[in-house]
């Protein structure tokens, strides 16, 4: 069985499988865990990359929320503070584009100097120990598993590409499972203290975990975010919504497409592992996709279930790109027509284009 699972990797990631067998975890009974970009030819290319130069990322991170604080609902915003958390977090925010962008363009146009570049940065910030340190708060942990969950994704998006050197693959892979590792450690004390605080948040750790699990196979991670994911698909009520999303007053609308967008990432990063996460819960995600699409044509629901009025905004990469891959499965006019005017449909939180 070792045998087939050192071969089922190096099929999977190129050399660097069998570096990995000696450090992750072997199941007897698991194949190797696969992402839905692994055995989807690339035609490698020459084409030119102009790869941003890396920057210093801080061990120890430091940023807080933008919300006001006398606001229970969490939907005020105060300026001061968002200015604050712009300026803290723009560097790894930064880097986190920079990669995902990266890794889009091999997939786009198989240049390999793209692909290099994806792990040039990576590279980088594992041998600098980024973001492995103290975080200052909880949105500082936020943005840790944001950035890492969206290398994570990049990382799964070029390693079949054979720029990864053992060498490299010894030192990235690691770091992941430090940050990774630091991620779990805050959400299981998280939901041990308060499990009524899962929200949004919890699903976004989950794609991390996925992509890190993938990443490093490791199926304790990748199990650990299937049970978020489940966990938040359980939550979703009979008529498409979740409570605690709805708590967040003019912002519910937002939230709910914010918290859709992980949990259907995860869905498709399941499906590639034999792991049906539209069919929990009665489907009970198809419908939470729906019905946070449909309001972003007609806000009645939220509005009557928040009594105010809905924030609105144009169908952005952020609030719905995520649902190409949805609408691929499960095709909605409704969804259909709205990702006709969505030009852009790359996240970086969500590792940037969405699986085809």
């Amino acid at each position: 069985m070792r045998r087939f699972v050192v071969q089922q990797l190096k099929r999977g990631a190129g050399t660097i499988g069998a570096v990995l067998l000696a450090s992750m975890p072997c199941y007897a009974n698991a194949a190797a865990l696969r992402s839905p970009w692994d055995g989807v030819a690339v035609k490698a290319t020459s084409a030119s990359y102009d790869c941003p130069a890396v920057e210093h990322l801080p061990v120890d991170f430091v940023t807080n929320g933008f919300y006001r604080t006398d606001d229970p609902t969490h939907s005020i915003v105060d300026p001061a503070m968002m200015k604050a958390y712009h300026e803290s977090s723009a560097p790894e925010k930064r880097d986190g584009d920079e990669v995902v962008a990266a890794a889009d363009a091999y997939r786009t146009t198989g240049s390999l100097a793209a692909a290099r570049c994806v792990i040039a940065h990576m590279e980088a910030n594992a041998r600098g120990r980024a973001l492995t340190g103290k975080m200052s708060s909880n949105q500082a942990y936020y943005v840790q598993g944001w950035v890492l969950g969206g290398e994570a994704i990049a990382y799964l998006k070029v390693r079949e590409s054979g720029v990864i050197s053992p060498e490299q693959a010894a030192v990235i892979l690691p770091w992941l499972k430090k940050v990774s590792q630091q991620t779990k450690d805050y959400y299981d004390a998280k939901e041990a203290k308060d499990a009524a605080a899962q929200n949004n948040h919890y699903y976004w750790a989950g794609v991390e975990l996925a992509a890190v699990g993938i990443a490093t196979n490791d199926r304790k991670d990748f199990d650990w975010a299937m049970s978020a994911a489940k966990q938040g698909i359980a939550a979703i009520q009979p008529d498409g919504t979740l409570p605690n999303e709805m708590h967040r007053a003019m912002r519910a609308l937002h939230y709910h497409l914010y918290a859709a967008g992980p949990l259907v990432l995860m869905a498709e990063l399941g499906m590639s592992n034999g792991v049906d996460l539209y069919a929990v819960n009665g489907g009970a995600l198809k419908h939470l996709v729906r019905v946070s699409m449909a309001g972003m044509v007609d806000p009645t629901l939220f509005e009557k279930a928040t009594g105010v009025k809905q924030e609105m905004g144009s169908p952005s990469n952020e609030r719905i790109g995520w649902a190409e891959s949805f609408n691929r499965r499960f095709p909605d006019p409704v969804i259909t027509k709205l990702l006709s005017e969505c030009k852009d449909k790359g996240y970086m939180y969500l590792g940037g284009l969405p699986p085809a």
